[in-house]
């Protein structure tokens, strides 16, 4: 059964059986959303951008290999980012790709009471290494597992998408309505990248090459989500579910009428512990068709 994204909403009470401090709504209420925007523009502004196209050799490091890239500016954009969005938001917390890669208990936050900012500095740093505009950096609130606001902005190309639970999404201002596919039309499929899967995910994945799907593999995670809610792209298709290449995409899919599902035909679990691979598509027939192509693996 595949559905619209939806995520685990976790307990809403206290130790007590009182009310819970938090709530999905209040988080919402207490949100500057312009605030929160202006602060991803100034991260990007200071510490990415003016590093686009500059870096220095010493300014690269691999982190699980060759393919797997960090630099200064994720690591000082993530710093100024935790530092804003905590200041916006009391008593809320991060986690920061760089951050968990440091200490990887930081992704507990995801299954606590207090409202998480989940965030990637530089989504797609490969295509920011090598000079390419297609990154952007991440930014997601969330409250016991659900999704509630987003921000997807691409500095290099001028594009910021934000989405807000049950209110929609915008891209520069502008409603986002993606439609479904055209009856017939082959569906346009990101992939996992090659680099970054093993055999037995190639082989998953690889169930994708038939008539009527067109796969290809990836770039920035991100910016593939945007890419489905301007209906550029028909669906995705990934192998691993870091919290913060996901979040911001899958609410910005959902708010734009998209859909997503594991392949064990449950809902996606930003907390981690999901069957995969898992989609997020256009609309709910072509994410049902997405994941019994990819089921027929088992």
């Amino acid at each position: 059964m595949i559905e619209a994204i939806r995520t685990d909403t976790g307990d809403t009470t206290d130790e007590t059986g009182g009310a819970s401090i938090h709530t999905a709504d209040e988080v919402l209420r207490a949100l500057d959303a312009a605030a929160v925007e202006d602060a991803v523009r100034k991260a990007a502004a200071a510490e990415i951008m003016p590093r686009f196209r500059q870096l220095a050799a010493h300014e690269v490091v691999e982190k699980n290999g060759p393919h797997d890239l960090v630099t200064v500016a994720d690591r000082l954009a993530e710093e100024q980012l935790t530092a804003a969005l905590t200041s916006l938001l009391p008593g809320s917390l991060v986690v920061g790709e760089e951050a968990v890669h440091a200490d990887p208990a930081v992704l507990g936050a995801l299954r606590g009471d207090a409202p998480v900012w989940i965030v990637d500095p530089v989504d797609g740093t490969r295509q920011f290494v090598h000079g390419d505009p297609g990154f952007a950096t991440l930014v997601t609130l969330a409250l016991r597992g659900e999704l509630l606001a987003s921000w997807t902005y691409a500095p290099a190309l001028d594009l910021m998408a934000v989405a807000r639970r049950g209110a929609g999404a915008e891209l520069n201002g502008q409603p986002l309505r993606p439609g479904s596919p055209a009856p017939g039309a082959v569906l346009e499929v990101a992939i996992s990248h090659y680099d970054f899967t093993d055999d037995e995910q190639k082989r998953v994945l690889a169930l994708l090459e038939t008539d009527g799907v067109a796969p290809r593999p990836c770039g920035s995670a991100g910016l593939e989500y945007l890419h489905i809610a301007r209906g550029e792209l028909d669906a995705v298709a990934f192998s691993w579910e870091n919290a913060w290449d996901h979040a911001a995409g899958l609410l910005l899919v959902h708010e734009t009428g998209g859909a997503s599902g594991t392949v064990a035909g449950e809902p996606f679990r930003i907390a981690g512990g999901n069957a995969l691979p898992f989609t997020a598509a256009r609309d709910a027939a072509t994410a049902r068709r997405i994941l019994g192509l990819l089921a027929a693996a088992d």
